[in-house]
């Protein structure tokens, strides 16, 4: 976790990331100053009810994220996004004037439209935010940064919304939150001064003020890549499901639990800290890679802690309501709500991290804001589609509990449709789950791995979970070239097929099938994958690796790209492996966490891949450890 905070002490991240946080702490601040003036001191500005001004108010400030992220993307695709930081931040100075009028003048008008000004504010710093990262951090350092974004954000979320409700009574005027953010709104122009300039990567493009045609042009980039789209639908379902339980905690605090406003307060932080917790975890429990198996864990960690919460939650109110704090602590069902609150926030870490960084990562730079833009119109739709869903549901009688309950498991079928598509997402789950749960998996030569481009990786074969410690390990997916008999076995078939595995049979058995892989193999070669083949084309029996066959100088032989060699160490004698007799025999023969290691050494030329060179070079990265 280390090497993530070490990003604060640089350049080109530090001045990007104040900037940030400084803007979402403002952009709250304002937010919910005015709701709370709009709720306590109504009969001051209007005569309109106090739940209508509060729902009003929060209409306003997510209307132009459908009016302008479409423009906010072209804007960040074709000029520098480091200076378009600096023009949105002098743009929030000159809202915060406006605000600063609007309180001066006790005009309820001007204040809702500053409210607005601010939403056209965080609509074009959007594309920004999240494009900006790829350009100026390694593909190693995504997570960490994008970790650092996210648990900043909703800390800033959090310290925003705090402050809002105490300057809104400050001194008897509310003024005081106008020069407060405007404060804020200087220091945060002068934090994004300091970020490198990020040029543009289609300077020549002609922006379109259309919202209507350019928001369809942007989520059609989206589907372009149907992991991108599959991953924006995700993350728009997380902010449905957050914003659902968010919006519910004044009224749960209050007539479930039968807290005092100090207990809103407790909930919003207890969730706040876990988002934050569990977006710092990712870069340690994806290695600092872009690790999409930790999305299933957290999409399983928010359906069970969503209904262990609805179960948590007291049916009666208690005695004496409302608590105080310490009151309301002392009852022991409230420990397990906080739990739920945390875990929920913990897992939601896990979920969101990934998938905006597999968006920067997947998006073509040239498209990214934009898809990016794309991503922001549609959370803010689900949002608000979600919010209408909640009032629905409560206002037919169903309890905020229950509510809680039906989202979570709206939650799994939503995960499951998702996973049905893009199986992708589940084999890197089970990936990770059995690098992390049977074996403590080692990694060394893994930068020896191409990030692009075609390439054969060759290996040792000792269980019949290589191809899955092998997949576990890269950081692109990998077709596996695998004995059709192993291919066909039953549940691991399942796996291998969403592998998209290549079942090969010696031609004695069935030539067809034979042809049929190698020309699957040239085709897949042909379109920049990576293919892996284990060369002994069987599990070793003995520990000890059997004489490789030629099929590697056929492949290359046709189609000439690097070999990379690699071997697996201490997978002999775990229960997948074939030592003292039938594998998957005996469970647990070696215990859990038992160590385990991939050694990929570097790339061999098509000319010089022998099957004799290959299986010493795979022999020397073994050594002595079998």
């Amino acid at each position: 976790m280390s090497s993530q905070f070490a990003l604060l002490n640089t350049r080109r991240f530090a001045p990007f990331f104040a900037t940030q946080f400084l803007g979402a702490f403002n952009d709250n601040l304002f937010k919910n100053a005015l709701i709370v003036l709009l709720t306590f001191q109504a009969v001051n500005w209007t005569t309109l009810a106090p739940e209508v001004l509060t729902n009003l108010a929060a209409g306003i400030f997510i209307l132009p994220f459908f009016l302008f992220s479409a423009t906010a993307g072209q804007l960040a695709d074709k000029y520098d996004k480091a200076k378009l930081a600096r023009l949105v931040k002098l743009l929030e100075i000159v809202i915060m004037g406006v605000a600063l009028f609007g309180f001066s003048t006790h005009s309820l008008a001007v204040l809702l439209s500053a409210l607005f000004l601010l939403g056209l504010h965080s609509s074009l710093f959007g594309p920004v935010k999240y494009a900006i990262l790829p350009q100026h951090l390694r593909e190693d350092e995504l997570v960490g940064g994008n970790a650092l974004v996210e648990a900043g954000t909703f800390v800033a979320i959090l310290i925003g919304t705090l402050a809002g409700g105490l300057l809104a009574g400050v001194a008897g005027h509310p003024g005081w939150v106008a020069i407060a953010g405007l404060v804020i709104a200087v220091l945060g122009y002068l934090c994004s001064r300091g970020i490198p300039a990020a040029p543009a990567p289609v300077p020549e493009l002609v922006v379109s003020l259309n919202p209507l045609s350019e928001t369809w042009r942007n989520i059609g980039f989206a589907r372009q890549n149907r992991t991108v789209f599959l991953s924006i639908l995700g993350i728009s379902w997380f902010w449905l499901y957050g914003a659902l339980f968010l919006a519910q905690f004044p009224a749960y605090a209050k007539n479930v639990l039968g807290g005092s406003e100090t207990s809103v307060t407790l909930l919003l932080a207890i969730f706040t800290i876990g988002i934050g917790f569990g977006s710092l975890l990712c870069e340690r429990l994806s290695a600092g890679h872009v690790e999409i198996g930790l999305v299933p864990f957290g999409s399983i960690g928010l359906t069970l802690f969503g209904i262990d919460l609805a179960f948590a939650s007291p049916a009666l109110l208690p005695i004496g309501a409302p608590l105080s704090l310490a009151n309301l602590l002392a009852l022991h069902h409230t420990w397990r709500v906080l739990f739920d609150l945390f875990a929920l926030g913990l897992f939601g870490g896990f979920f969101i991290v990934p998938l905006y960084a597999l968006i920067q990562l997947r998006s073509a730079p040239e498209q990214r804001a934009r898809i990016i833009a794309a991503n922001n119109i549609l959370n803010a739709l689900f949002m608000v589609c979600g919010a209408l869903a909640a009032a629905g549901l409560l206002g037919d009688g169903l309890s905020i509990p229950a509510l809680f309950g039906v989202a979570a498991l709206c939650n799994a079928v939503v995960a499951v449709y998702i996973y049905s598509l893009v199986p992708e997402f589940m084999l890197r789950f089970i990936a990770w789950l059995l690098v992390h749960s049977v074996y403590r998996l080692q990694q060394r030569g893994l930068q020896n791995i191409p990030e692009e481009g075609a390439a054969v990786l060759v290996c040792n074969h000792v269980s019949f979970v290589d191809p899955i410690v092998i997949a576990a390990a890269s950081r692109r997916p990998i077709r596996f070239v695998m004995d059709y008999r192993i291919y066909r076995m039953p549940v691991i078939s399942l796996i291998f097929r969403h592998m998209r595995a290549i079942p090969i049979a010696p031609a004695r058995d069935d030539a067809v099938m034979m042809e049929a892989a190698f020309e699957e193999v040239a085709s897949a070669l042909a379109a920049g994958e990576l293919v892996a083949i284990f060369p002994e084309g069987r599990i070793t029996d003995s520990g000890d690796l059997y004489p490789f066959r030629p099929g590697v100088q056929r492949i290359v032989g046709r189609t000439p790209v690097p070999i990379i060699p690699m071997a697996l160490q201490g997978l002999w004698g775990s229960f997948f492996s074939r030592k003292d007799g039938p594998a998957m025999s005996k469970p647990l023969r070696r215990g859990l966490f038992s160590k385990i290691a991939l050694v990929v050494g570097t790339a061999v030329a098509p000319a010089a891949a022998t099957p004799e060179h290959l299986q010493e070079i795979v022999a020397g990265l073994r050594g002595d450890w079998k």
